[in-house]
């Protein structure tokens, strides 16, 4: 729901659209003192290209707190936010925990604040229905493959006027009106952020996706994965030393655990061995898993496609876990 197609910028994911906010917004406004807010349950992208603005513009990087349930602390974000911060740089859906975060709110605090809001929607976008008008944020980050969609395309959506202030992130073909060894002059949105031949099939690719998405529907979708989460919820109760890493009561459908002593990565590999597709690791959320006290963890992500029985066929996968490591 951008307010012009000129908005939306195409980029080949998440990652690379905030690092482009990161380098033509950031490295162009900070000052050193200027502070970046973003929580303790970001993805490395989200974390990484801030650090690297900080290190270029002598700004500092602010942090908000969760708590062991995996929910950000609001009474903190408030306390965070001064005259001296710039840009909130927040996640709509924590990654390794499934963590619903209330970004209509961090962008009405923000912007009392006189701060622009950034946020990673790669989590959310295949999950919960995306209004950036309603969230009224001031950039959007999303990845083609988490709604089902082609890899290496993505997008960025931007307000208008922030984006036409900001200068060029690449240089190349189509950015341009004019080239000359004098002087170079540049397109217009969107066309200014889109340099060199655009991965066309990947936007056709990242269309049908959409288009797939949006005839199902993203209540349905929503309606559909909560039932599958709360059903594993109930079936772990019954699984000794099983712990659900993520219990915030506004969650996705993220369901990572820990099973007592027994390493993630062996987790992994016996769920494989028995056709069980899990993610173990850090999840690309180290300081998640430091602020927990724990290494990693096994992460099923339910998606529109799962069904009950596939989450049968997981638990017993973990029972067959246990019994290997008993």
């Amino acid at each position: 729901n951008a307010r012009k197609n000129e908005e939306v910028i195409f980029v080949r994911g998440a990652t690379e659209a905030i690092n482009l906010v990161a380098a033509s917004y950031g490295r162009s406004k900070l000052k050193p003192g200027d502070e970046i807010i973003v929580s303790e349950m970001e993805h490395h992208s989200n974390i990484v290209p801030w650090q690297m603005t900080c290190e270029a513009t002598g700004a500092v990087l602010r942090v908000i707190p969760m708590s062991d349930a995996g929910e950000l602390d609001m009474d903190a974000c408030a306390e965070l936010l001064n005259e001296r911060t710039k840009i909130v740089a927040i996640t709509h859906v924590a990654n390794a925990l499934g963590s619903i975060i209330p970004v209509k709110k961090i962008a009405q605090m923000a912007h009392a604040a006189g701060a622009v809001v950034l946020v990673d929607g790669a989590q959310a976008a295949p999950h919960i229905a995306i209004d950036v008008q309603d969230l009224d944020v001031d950039f959007y980050a999303l990845s083609g493959h988490k709604i089902y969609g082609p890899t290496g395309i993505g997008i960025l959506y931007g307000r208008e006027a922030l984006l036409e202030a900001m200068p060029p992130y690449q240089g190349g073909g189509d950015m341009i009106r004019t080239v000359s060894f004098k002087e170079t002059t540049y397109n217009v949105l969107p066309y200014k952020f889109e340099a060199g031949t655009p991965f066309i099939s990947g936007g056709i690719g990242l269309g049908a996706a959409i288009d797939y998405i949006n005839e199902l529907g993203l209540d349905n979708i929503a309606a559909h994965e909560h039932d599958l989460l709360d059903y594993a919820t109930a079936l772990s109760r019954d699984i000794p030393d099983l712990k659900i890493i993520g219990t915030a009561r506004d969650k996705a459908s993220v369901f990572s655990f820990t099973l007592g002593r027994i390493h993630p990565h062996d987790i992994g590999t016996i769920l494989d061995h028995e056709g069980i597709a899990v993610r173990t690791g850090h999840h690309c959320a180290m300081p998640v898993m430091e602020r927990l006290g724990i290494a990693a963890t096994a992460r099923a992500s339910f998606g529109l496609y799962n069904t009950r029985g596939e989450i049968d066929a997981l638990f017993a996968g973990i029972r067959k876990v246990q019994k290997v490591f008993s």
